[in-house]
């Protein structure tokens, strides 16, 4: 009789030293990172003198001028599952954008107002949705003609970046970077450092202020100034959204600049009378927390958001304007259903600032 097969051999189990667990095997997170499919690889390659790896440099070094502190540095790996010009951009390893890039070929932007068509392959602009096509170069000058923004390869992911670290820049102030601030500015004023933490206030409630200020816009460049308000109202005053209004009163100069450059006149939406007096009566009845009557805040929403597109459409910026003691409760309401709109208090504006108002939120008709 034939014999029989021989059964297959098991595979061999792993060397014992390979089963064993170790802090090796856990990876960090990057706090940001931008992955790129192998046709964007010469982009960001130092030996190829990627032109994008440049521009990185400079947007974090532009961030922390123009913000006021350093972010974490941008991680950038290839990764052979994304398309072959696809890049992705991850925040602590969560995508939050993404896109293709052409290099050779440059991105046509229609910013409204083009007198034309463009033939090509269609998209949209990554960093702000606006309707957008690559061309080849030989195309730049004609679309340039028709009125349309033309940009690099490198400069529409590098825009993308930054437009991304911008709206996070919450996010990327950790207490790591805080603890930064605070030494950074220890070596010219150690007193006053000193005398804030931990003595008056622990590390993470001047990280929340910080952030606070961030997540609505206002830079933390003028860190002394900062410091020195919270220093004089922590002895007193320990919740971080109560010290943010106290910092952001004491930046109202500076708010206001960002927002309306030079002596310009300041023109802003205000709340209608009537609105205004419900919302201070809902106030009173729940605090900061205070609920909004839910069709009074469908309203709210919608009149906002329409509002704030025609200010924008006429070339300024959308700026609500209310009392002091609504401005935390509107702006937490209003910020995810409109992005671009800044809530403002009156306690806020200098007095040698001229108001005029443009629009009333509430209005009838």
């Amino acid at each position: 009789a034939a014999a029989a097969p021989a059964a297959a051999a098991p595979a061999p189990l792993p060397a014992a030293d390979n089963l064993e667990a170790s802090w090796n095997d856990v990876s960090q997170v990057d706090v940001l990172g931008l992955e790129v499919g192998y046709r964007l690889i010469p982009m960001v390659d130092k030996g190829q003198d990627g032109e994008l790896l440049k521009r990185i440099r400079g947007l974090r070094k532009k961030f922390a001028q123009e913000v006021g502190f350093l972010s974490a540095p941008v991680h950038i790996r290839d990764n052979l599952e994304l398309k072959p010009n696809g890049y992705r951009l991850a925040l602590k390893g969560v995508e939050v954008g993404g896109g293709e890039a052409y290099p050779g070929q440059f991105l046509a932007i229609n910013p409204g107002r083009v007198s034309g068509p463009l033939a090509g392959r269609e998209t949209t602009d990554p960093a702000f949705g606006l309707p957008a096509v690559w061309i080849d170069a030989t195309m730049r000058e004609q679309a340039h003609a028709l009125g349309y923004t033309v940009v690099d390869a490198s400069t529409v992911v590098a825009t993308h970046l930054n437009h991304v670290i911008l709206n996070h820049a919450a996010e990327l102030l950790g207490r790591q970077e805080t603890q930064a601030l605070l030494d950074h500015l220890g070596k010219e004023s150690p007193k006053l450092v000193e005398d804030l933490v931990p003595k008056l206030l622990p590390l993470g409630t001047v990280q929340r202020v910080l952030q606070n200020l961030l997540e609505e816009g206002v830079n933390i460049r003028d860190m002394r100034s900062i410091i020195e308000v919270l220093a004089e109202n922590a002895p007193r005053v320990q919740d971080p959204a109560q010290l943010t209004t106290r910092v952001r009163e004491a930046l109202g100069r500076a708010i206001l600049q960002g927002l309306f450059p030079g002596n310009a006149e300041v023109q802003v939406m205000a709340l209608e009378p009537g609105l205004e007096r419900i919302l201070m009566q809902a106030m009173a009845a729940g605090g900061e927390g205070g609920a909004i009557e839910p069709g009074l805040a469908d309203t709210l929403l919608r009149q906002t958001a329409q509002i704030a597109q025609r200010q924008e459409d006429i070339g300024l910026p959308p700026v609500l304007l209310v009392p002091a003691q609504l401005r935390l409760l509107l702006s937490r309401f209003l910020r995810r259903a409109v992005p671009s709109l800044k809530v403002v208090s009156n306690s806020e504006v200098p007095e040698n600032r001229t108001i005029r108002v443009t629009a009333m939120v509430g209005a009838q008709g």
